[in-house]
């Protein structure tokens, strides 16, 4: 009797730890894309404000996590001469023009940056989405 309360409350223990390890897991992976844009060295001319990651269904339509990380430059380069020097490491890099807190590149969720935005400042958003682990992606409800 006491092995099968054992055995019970492990199986209970286990499913517990699995279903609370999905979102962290997912996030992590998130927290990696923002990582591996960080890690980038920047052009001439320009510096990190800040950067942000979010797992979640965050743009278009269907189900399925995505994994997102940005960081808030501030840069004497115009966007044309960011988005190439971006590409040149990762063409799946964006590079767009900051004008607010907001991040609009985001349809599903309300992200947005600390820092305060003026247009006169040159700030800009670069953005990646990423891959995340498997099985993890597929179980976490945040993607449905």
């Amino acid at each position: 009797m006491k092995k099968k309360i054992v055995l019970v409350a492990v199986v209970i223990v286990l499913f517990i730890g699995f279903v609370v390890s999905v979102p962290m897991v997912n996030d992590f992976s998130a927290k990696n894309v923002e990582k591996s844009l960080v890690e980038i060295t920047l052009p001439e001319n320009t510096q990190m404000v800040e950067s942000i990651s979010k797992a979640g269904k965050l743009v278009g339509n269907g189900n399925g996590m995505q994994y997102f990380g940005a960081m808030l430059i501030q840069s004497e380069l115009t966007r044309e001469e960011l988005s190439d020097y971006y590409s040149g490491i990762n063409a799946d890099i964006i590079v767009k023009v900051q004008k607010t807190q907001k991040i609009e590149c985001v349809e599903h969720a309300q992200l947005s940056f600390t820092t305060q935005i003026t247009d006169a400042e040159n700030y800009y958003i670069v953005y990646l989405f990423g891959e995340g682990i498997a099985p993890f992606a597929g179980l976490d409800l945040r993607g449905h």
